[in-house]
């Protein structure tokens, strides 16, 4: 006789726990229930609130680690490049060197990055290898690595577009159905 099934999943670990003669007891069944659906609506509260801790995972706490590191709040920016200015921003502290700007820059673009030093220049170059095409964070990359590169360095970027050499592994006929952007920024 199961006609008053549990439907929360720490009621059913939470019954479990009780001896076999409750088993029937609708009275019961509904009392573990409801405390279930209320430990199920706890747990997940505290894991929302646990991935508030993570940069990677925060979402409505972003805003209390942009505040803490002094970085400007702006909501309409999407979620993961207000996450890629904060994670920028922690990796950002120590010696600048070209494995810190390398992370720093990884860090705003989610791929690949070369960083190539000209001393004699006084500059170096930032290179998108995985990217293709001017990545959507541009900005901020360009605001972070100027906050923590010395300031009588220059620094350049370069992008990286779709070769001649790998548009011809594809037709006019499958290349006309794209944009000239997208064909400058596709794998092919």
């Amino acid at each position: 006789m199961n006609e008053f099934p549990i439907t929360s999943t720490l009621g059913k670990e939470m019954f479990s726990y009780l001896p076999q003669y409750y088993e029937t007891s609708r009275v019961m069944k509904a009392n573990i229930d409801t405390q279930g659906a209320e430990m199920d609506l706890l747990r997940q509260a505290f894991d929302e609130t646990l991935s508030q801790y993570f940069v990677r995972t925060a979402t409505w706490g972003l805003n209390l680690w942009e505040r803490e590191l002094g970085l400007t709040t702006d909501s309409t920016k999407p979620i993961e490049q207000r996450r890629s200015v904060v994670e920028s921003k922690l990796r950002g502290v120590g010696t600048v060197t070209v494995a810190l700007i390398k992370s720093v820059a990884e860090a705003y673009d989610g791929g690949t990055v070369e960083v190539t030093e000209q001393p004699a220049l006084y500059q170096f170059t930032v290179t998108f290898v995985d990217t293709r095409g001017i990545p959507p964070n541009l900005d901020d990359l360009k605001a972070g690595i100027d906050e923590i590169k010395p300031a009588h360095l220059a620094v350049e970027y370069e992008f990286t577009y779709t070769t001649w050499a790998e548009l011809r592994r594809t037709t006019w006929g499958n290349a006309k159905r794209y944009t000239w952007q997208e064909i400058k920024t596709r794998r092919w």
